[in-house]
């Protein structure tokens, strides 16, 4: 029997906007930032769709009950390898990707805006799933999923996940 090879690299994240475990650049930062582009490769086999969690979890550090979510989006097609820089606001996108509520309660990208202080590490976790979510968007008024709905839908579908840090703080 011949041995087996080495693993195959595990699906990676990647931004040109600022190095893994770099400072976020104010352009991305805040109520006006814009979301970075994202990249991603070694995508596992059998991938349908993709899910995207970007939250401070610094905060639940602090004692406080939860982490900050700052932009989830989901069902992004599986045969994508990026999201653009700048992705609009809005419950679901023309491809069928679909953004959550974040922590203000928006469809969409919330920059970092820790308060002055430490720095906070800012937390982007792509997941490969062997499914598109069905997940329930709520009241018409609220037209946007929930983390937890989110995250329940995933369990048992992941084929893979990557991770990219950064750091802010407010001088």
């Amino acid at each position: 029997q011949a041995p087996a090879g080495p693993p195959s690299p595990g699906l990676a994240l990647t931004t040109t906007a600022f190095p893994d475990g770099g400072e976020i650049p104010a352009k991305y930062v805040g109520m006006d930032g814009v979301s970075p582009k994202l990249e991603w490769t070694n995508v596992p086999m059998g991938t349908v769709a993709f899910a995207l969690i970007m939250h401070d979890p610094d905060v639940a550090l602090q004692k406080r009950p939860d982490d900050v979510l700052h932009w989830l989006a989901f069902n992004i097609p599986g045969a994508s390898r990026e999201l653009p820089e700048g992705m609009p606001a809005g419950a679901t996108m023309s491809d069928g990707t679909v953004q959550a509520k974040n922590l203000r309660g928006g469809a969409g990208y919330m920059g970092p805006g820790a308060p002055p202080g430490p720095y906070h590490h800012y937390t982007w976790e792509l997941y490969a799933l062997d499914t598109k979510l069905e997940v329930p968007m709520g009241t018409p008024q609220e037209a946007a999923a929930t983390r937890n709905a989110v995250v329940n839908a995933m369990d048992g579908h992941v084929l893979g996940k990557a991770v990219l840090v950064a750091k802010f703080h407010r001088q």
